[in-house]
This record gives structure tokens, sequence and C-alpha cells, in this order.
């Protein structure tokens, strides 16, 4: 009796034995036949915004690069996260992989009390994609030239600052001033980053934390002043701007940032090659021209790089929403 169980144990294990190594084979006769259909690449916002614009020139060109079409989905809606949740729960084959955004990675874990995913166990990350600065603008009638100036200012006079709505990056880059330099400057949320651009110029608010593309132009035509830039290397855009860090607020850093990612469990095949590729791509003239238009600054690395940095970006961003009060709408 007691052989014939020992046996059915032996048998048992060396079925799962060899079931796990025929599914590793299956897994690198995949990996290393991959890509053979095209591939999804989720965004989760609308056509023509940050992250619009910086997944179709690289799901272009990564198309020829793989020898498959790559194709934009949009997504939009809940800061990101539907789109992220999209890809989360896909078969981790390749065949779907996200154009991540600071939002649903960083931000939103500390803005919603629930996610329907777990940014940290359900994505394997490819690379960091691109980074991208905003600018301290002002409207004319606001008496301050230097970041200096404004703290002192905003210490004695009540100033509004607008952003594109709660939680979204220049959103929080108000509050990180003012959890820095001890302002209390007002935050009015718009739904969208030009709406509150149209009311600065207008002088409906008196400061914006604005993306690059939407500030340069105002800015050089002369209907809005730029201060600074948020992040902590002055920007390509416009290197005449100092930084907020080398203006009087040390360490301030408050960046925009996409990159892609895949379903967890995703062969790490796969992912090495999505990472060789994707990285050619954005290291290409002209991709880092078109990105730089946008406002957009190439930013590729390695998958390790790039999960280390989504998680140090979660745990400085809890602080400021915390520290604020921030909740989502």
């Amino acid at each position: 009796m007691k052989n014939n169980t020992s046996n059915t144990t032996r048998q048992r294990m060396l079925a799962a034995v060899i079931a796990c190594a025929a599914a590793a084979l299956a897994a690198g006769t995949a990996a290393q036949d991959y890509p053979t259909k095209p591939i999804r690449m989720i965004v989760g916002f609308a056509p023509g915004g940050g992250t619009d614009a910086t997944a179709r020139p690289i799901a272009l060109k990564l198309g020829d690069l793989l020898g498959q079409q790559v194709i934009v989905d949009n997504r939009p809606g809940a800061g990101g996260n539907i789109a992220t949740d999209i890809v989360a729960k896909s078969n981790p084959d390749g065949y779907t992989v996200l154009m991540g955004t600071i939002a649903a990675l960083s931000i939103n874990p500390s803005l919603y009390s629930k996610l329907p995913f777990d940014p940290d166990k359900d994505f394997a990350p490819v690379t960091q994609a691109v980074d991208s600065t905003n600018v301290l603008s002002l409207h004319p009638s606001v008496p301050a030239s230097s970041v200096k100036e404004l703290i002192a200012l905003a210490k004695t006079k009540s100033l509004s600052f607008g952003s594109s709505g709660v939680g979204g990056t220049g959103h929080l880059a108000g509050e990180l001033f003012n959890v820095m330099a001890g302002t209390k400057l007002v935050h009015i949320p718009y739904k969208g980053g030009g709406p509150a651009m149209i009311d600065l110029v207008g002088g409906q608010v008196q400061v914006v934390f604005a993306t690059g593309a939407s500030a340069v132009p105002q800015i050089r035509s002369g209907k809005i002043k730029g201060l600074a830039v948020t992040t902590l290397k002055r920007s390509a855009l416009m290197p005449e701007l100092p930084t907020i860090a080398e203006s009087g607020l040390a360490g301030y850093d408050a960046n925009n940032w996409y990159g892609v990612l895949v379903p967890a469990k995703t062969p790490r095949a796969i992912v090495t090659r999505l990472n060789k590729e994707i990285v050619k791509v954005l290291n290409m003239p002209d991709v880092k021209t078109i990105l730089f238009n946008q406002g957009l600054d190439a930013a590729p690395t390695t998958p390790e790089a790039f999960g280390a940095y989504i998680k140090s970006e979660r745990v400085k961003w809890a602080k400021v929403i915390k520290a604020a009060g921030i909740k989502a709408e």
C-alpha cells in the first residue's frame, strides 16, 4: 500500500516537473518568435494630449523594428486608471502594452482609496519613455520677477494658481511649492490645461505650473511671464529659465513622465526585446525632435531603473498629497 502511494506521489511530481518544463519551453519559443501579430499600446488619455503624443511616434517606429504594427488604443477616463487596469488584466504575452503615466502609477495610489490594479504586482516595467518639465508661469500683472519675489509676495497677498485638475502634475507642483516655500497659493482646478492657460492669460488666476508645450508660446508672445522650470535640470525648451531649485527652493523637483509597461509574468525575453527596441526608437534623432517639439525629452532607461523610479515617485508624491490634504474628485 505504501509503495503504491509513494509511486503515485512520484508520478505526480514527475508529471508536474514535465508540465513546468513544457510550459517554460513553450514560453521560450513564444518569446523567440515574438511578435507574430499586431501589438496594442494602450493610452489612458484622449488623442492630442501628452501621453498620446508620446505613444504615436514610438508606436510607429517600434512597429518598423518589430515587423508588426503597433496600434495605439486610447482608453481615457479616471486619470488613466481605466487603461492601466485593462493592461493589468491582459494576457502576459507582450501583445498588450501600456504607455503608463506618473498619474496612474505614482499619484493615483495616494489619491484613490482603492484602485482596481496594484502598480507593483500587476506590471513589469519596460522603460521610461519621456520626461518633461512644467514652467512656473505668472500673469504679467503679478509684481514678481523671480521665485524669491513670488514667495515673498505670496506670504503677504492671496494668490491663486490654476491647474488641469485635482491630482494633476500642475496641481501637485503647486502644492509641493506651498509645502517647501511655506506659501498658501490657492488651487483653482480646471478641466484641462488649456482652460487653465486661457484664464492665466486673462488674469483670472495669477499662477500656473504649466506644461512646457502650453507655456512656451505664451511666454514668447509676452502674454505671460515664465519664472522658472520645475525639474532639477534646466529645460532645453527654455534654457534661459532657471530651475526652482536653483532659485531658492533647494531640492524642489516636479516633473511629468510616461513609460512603457507590460502585464506581470510577461516572459523576461519579451521584456528585454521591447526594452532594446524602444530604447533604439527613443534615441532616433527624428523621434527626439518630434517629442522635443511637444515639450518632451526622450528618457530611456533599463526596466530595473524604471521600476525603482516609479516607486520613488510614489513615495515622494504620497507625502505631498497627505500634507496638502488632496482627495480625488
